[in-house]
């Protein structure tokens, strides 16, 4: 009977020691950054005073209400992400939510949760859609509804990593669409890195023009520099 735990046991995702029965070492655990303690709430770029709006969300406010991220999107915490996005590293689940999870114990919740959309020509490609894997982890932890087909990315749009901000602003125009009955909804949109906040903005205009209250983003990084 004591050798079934030892069967169970994995080596760190990014040093190759024993990690246990988690996708982490705790050393590598401990060198992912977290997320600074005074962000603003609406988009989690940093600012000097707790509670204060940064001058972007002042100046011309997103579609969106707020933001909560788990991580900040620095090493070694983008190749977990990379890892879990595009080399089916499903171990990472419970280390990319367990942030988001805690914050959210004393948080509004949602009437539902939102994964971001990716385009058919995309998922085929990929074979799986990263977001809805962390939405269905996050529903299911949170007891939480899971909208699916709500909304979708109705054209394939070349990928944000590799364009400006302004570029992923203009990518996005358009590219999102929602039929689904949202009149009055409160959505959480869940997504793995947030950087310029373009995909959330466009998404979250779809919501609210398809009738939802309150939009807000919940993601397992965030970008602390615009790009």
């Amino acid at each position: 009977m004591q050798l079934l735990p030892a069967l169970w046991r994995q080596n760190c995702v990014l040093c190759a020691d024993d990690a246990g029965n988690t996708a982490l070492c705790p050393a590598c655990w401990s060198d992912l950054s977290r997320m600074p303690d005074t962000t603003c709430p609406i988009c989690a770029l940093p600012v000097n005073e707790s509670g204060t709006l940064c001058g972007s969300c002042l100046k011309h406010p997103p579609a969106y209400e707020r933001t909560l991220a788990a991580y900040a999107f620095t090493f070694p915490l983008d190749r977990l992400v990379h890892a879990f996005k595009y080399h089916h590293q499903f171990s990472l689940l419970d280390t990319l939510t367990a942030p988001l999870i805690e914050a959210l114990q004393h948080h509004p919740r949602p009437d539902a949760i939102l994964p971001m959309p990716l385009h058919p020509w995309r998922l085929r490609e990929r074979g799986y859609n990263q977001s809805l894997l962390l939405a269905q982890h996050l529903a299911h932890q949170l007891k939480l509804p899971l909208l699916i087909h709500a909304c979708q990315r109705t054209r394939a749009t070349a990928e944000q990593a590799r364009l400006s901000r302004q570029q992923r602003l203009d990518n996005l125009r358009g590219a999102f669409t929602c039929d689904a009955n949202v009149q009055d909804l409160h959505i959480a949109i869940v997504d793995d890195v947030m950087t310029s906040g373009s995909s959330a903005q466009h998404l979250a205009q779809a919501l609210k023009h398809a009738g939802a209250s309150t939009v807000e983003c919940w993601v397992v990084a965030r970008a602390l520099h615009m790009r």
